[in-house]
């Protein structure tokens, strides 16, 4: 009964070795607590120990990398693409105008910054052209700037493109225009004084062609209007402002060398 009981328990040890101290190496590695387990439920004693080690091995997040810098040859080129960019938006928008446009208001159009941002693209532009021997030139002119062709092509542009009828002033109406450029505000008196002949019909051609406006009335007797230039009249004589119109001296010594080259020239004839 002895050696029954003995076979038996040594059967019973060998197929179930927990029962013992000895314990193999595959029973207790499954039996051994699992860390890896606990991090990936997101233990609180795991993560307290390690709080990025849990999160990385639970969410799979490497740690930020450090992101390149440009260099100054690439600070340069990305630079140089932005100036060419704005200098395209410039000269597209001058080019499709029809009439000069404020500093203020070419910025607004082209997206620069500001009015002066927008004067110094254009000096870098009228730099451009004239290094590439372009026909056009951003000129200032009527309080504005305006993308115009140079003055030396006039004769040639003639040939194929007329100015425009409202344009064309006679003689009488240029010494009237000339007249109240130079003594505005002036009234309709004070013209036909200078000139010895009635302006009124004159003075209403010009203001039809947006030439002359009236400005306001005069305090004498009456309140006459006073009649005053127009931005159309800077634009047409290439004028900035009323202040570049050129001196009176200089035109009379510029009319009296005229007239005498044209009496020599009938003389010789």
């Amino acid at each position: 009964m002895a050696l029954r009981l003995a076979g038996a328990s040594a059967r019973l040890l060998s197929e179930y070795p927990l029962l013992t101290g000895d314990t193999p190496v595959a029973h207790r590695e499954m039996h051994k607590p699992s860390t890896s387990l606990a991090t990936q439920l997101r233990s609180p004693a795991v993560a307290a120990q390690q709080p990025w080690a849990s999160y990385a091995s639970a969410q799979k997040v490497s740690p930020p990398s450090r992101v390149a810098t440009p260099g100054p040859v690439e600070l340069v080129r990305i630079s140089t693409e932005r100036m060419a960019d704005k200098l395209a938006r410039l000269e597209a928008i001058l080019l499709l105008a029809r009439e000069p446009l404020p500093s203020r208001k070419l910025a607004a159009l082209a997206d620069l910054a500001d009015g002066t941002e927008a004067r110094s693209l254009v000096r870098e532009l009228s730099r451009r052209l004239r290094r590439r021997g372009s026909a056009f030139q951003p000129v200032e002119v009527a309080h504005g700037i305006q993308l115009l062709t140079r003055p030396q092509l006039a004769d040639w542009l003639g040939k194929v493109h007329t100015p425009p009828s409202d344009v064309r002033l006679s003689a009488p109406a240029l010494e009237t225009l000339a007249v109240a450029a130079y003594r505005q505000p002036v009234t309709r008196a004070d013209v036909e004084s200078i000139r010895g002949v009635q302006c009124g019909e004159i003075l209403r051609v010009l203001m039809e062609r947006d030439f002359l406006r009236i400005v306001g009335r005069s305090e004498e007797l009456g309140r006459p209007f006073l009649y005053g230039t127009t931005r159309k009249f800077l634009q047409v004589f290439g004028l900035r402002r009323l202040e570049q119109l050129p001196p009176v001296d200089q035109i009379c010594n510029a009319a009296s060398r005229a007239a005498e080259s044209l009496e020599l020239r009938g003389a010789s004839e």
